[in-house]
């Protein structure tokens, strides 16, 4: 098998943040990391880049773990509803997904939130309530209740 080296340019969920340096299969590095921007090749030149990625990142963490404290902490006291078209017996036609779920949470007067970091605990097909994820910083997570409703 084939790996390769590559250094992330964005966080990738289950695989590291953004300057990381990884090894992955050779397929997965070709096929969806560097065509979708999410890597690039580990060079030389490249890894002056990461150096730089990472001073930057340090610098946001310090200040953004607090600010992540306090995000977390209205995510949590937050009850979003989010709106699907539901069938007979609350079964939806199709499913809820992250994009619907930050859409939601902003309509609820909540904070802009990014999708990719939302996790769902697997695919929402029912009305009713469901606890998802929220990484909001590496180090802090929230719980966010939603109330999936026919409409």
């Amino acid at each position: 098998m084939s790996t390769m080296k590559l250094i992330l340019t964005q966080e990738v969920t289950g695989l590291g943040s953004s300057g990381d340096t990884v090894e992955v299969k050779g397929g997965y590095g070709r096929n969806y990391l560097l065509p979708r921007g999410l890597a690039i090749q580990a060079t030389r030149g490249a890894e002056k880049q990461v150096e730089s990625l990472r001073r930057a990142r340090a610098a946001r963490e310090v200040a953004s773990h607090e600010e992540a404290q306090a995000l977390a902490g209205r995510l949590t006291g937050l009850t979003v509803q989010v709106p699907a078209r539901a069938g007979d017996g609350g079964r939806l036609f199709g499913r809820v997904t992250t994009a619907d779920v930050a859409a939601a949470v902003t309509a609820a007067g909540g904070p802009e939130l990014d999708r990719r970091r939302i996790e769902l605990p697997s695919s929402i097909k029912t009305t009713g309530q469901h606890t998802v994820t929220v990484r909001v910083h590496p180090e802090v997570t929230s719980q966010l209740t939603i109330d999936v409703v026919a409409g």
